[in-house]
């Protein structure tokens, strides 16, 4: 009698010792979840340091996704691409707060190299921006939770649609008004229609074939380089690495690419084009011989030496590619 009574006396103790930690455990969660409300009112995308990120990412209870941005946007680090990256995310961080989706199962933050440097030690990061979704349960996957900016760029649009699908909420990306483009269009209209006008009685110029293809070589030169893809994908200047500071200018993946590589392209490009036409129109000039040979001579030597630049750079984005020229 007595073992059954101590019995259920163990029973409910470890009952109650229990129910008592759950309520303990929701009251602490309630608790984060006001902050966290709180703070994005006032920030939607919310700065953190070494503490917050421990209490608030790491540390348990949580039933909420979060989104953090890893970066390091004070001015002695010198990374322009943090900055660009810090702008598209908090377009994304604002289209989610005032949206009509809005809810308390996601959040999202930012933590700086400076403030929190013990976060890139403990999870193993040197190099930034680095966009991690913490899932409510367990750690973050390597392969899905960290986003691929290689590959697929920062721009808002990319970051809202890899957000999205990770913590399973809609963001509808609202982008401030930029009427720089407007402005763009308008002053190029205005100048060519100046142009026309004080030109009007001499239109000579329009049926000019050397002006007409020099338009033309630039915009395939343009277009070619990758120019439209660096405008799609949002792509960075060039990267920094925040530990060791080296600098990259040309990607090393054939999935991306800087801006900076895409105007070297282009120059290399322009450059090939010379070769080509030094070769080919001088032979069409009222020359002498020699003059002409050593013209020719020298676009050769420029169309094989940056044509040879272009095809090693290929093959640093494409390790598998099996040809190359003199370099």
């Amino acid at each position: 009698m007595k073992t059954h009574l101590a019995f259920a006396l163990l029973s409910c103790f470890l009952v109650s010792t229990d129910v008592l930690a759950n309520r303990v455990k929701q009251g602490s969660l309630d608790e984060k979840i006001m902050q966290l409300e709180e703070w994005s009112l006032k920030k939607p995308a919310m700065r953190f340091n070494g503490e917050k990120f421990r209490n608030y990412v790491k540390n348990t209870p949580r039933n909420y996704s979060i989104v953090v941005m890893l970066t390091a946007l004070q001015p002695q680090r010198n990374c322009a691409v943090c900055k660009k990256a810090d702008e598209e995310f908090q377009i994304v961080a604002n289209s989610w707060r005032y949206s009509p989706f809005f809810n308390n199962k996601l959040f999202l933050a930012v933590v700086d190299f400076d403030d929190g440097g013990d976060v890139f030690q403990a999870l193993k990061i040197n190099s930034a921006p680095m966009f991690i979704h913490f899932p409510p349960n367990g750690k973050p996957n390597k392969r899905l939770d960290y986003m691929d900016i290689q590959r697929f760029g920062f721009a808002s649009e990319q970051l809202a649609r890899w957000i999205s699908e990770r913590a399973e909420v809609q963001i509808r990306v609202f982008r401030p008004p930029n009427y720089s483009g407007v402005v763009l269009v308008l002053l190029t209209a205005s100048m060519i229609g100046g142009l026309l006008y004080f030109k009007r009685n001499n239109l000579e110029f329009l049926y000019n074939r050397n002006a007409w293809a020099t338009l033309a070589s630039i915009f395939i030169m343009f277009m070619t380089s990758g120019q439209m893809w660096n405008q799609i994908r949002g792509t960075p200047l060039f990267h920094r690495n925040p530990s060791t500071g080296q600098i990259m200018y040309i990607h090393g993946s054939s999935q991306g690419q800087f801006v900076i590589e895409s105007y070297l392209i282009m120059l290399l490009y322009a450059a090939v084009v010379a070769g080509v036409l030094l070769m080919n129109e001088t032979s069409k000039q009222n020359l002498e011989p020699g003059k002409k040979r050593v013209f020719a001579m020298v676009g050769l030597i420029i169309f094989i030496f940056f044509f040879s630049l272009l095809l090693s750079i290929f093959r640093s984005k494409y390790p598998g590619y099996p040809y190359s020229l003199f370099l």
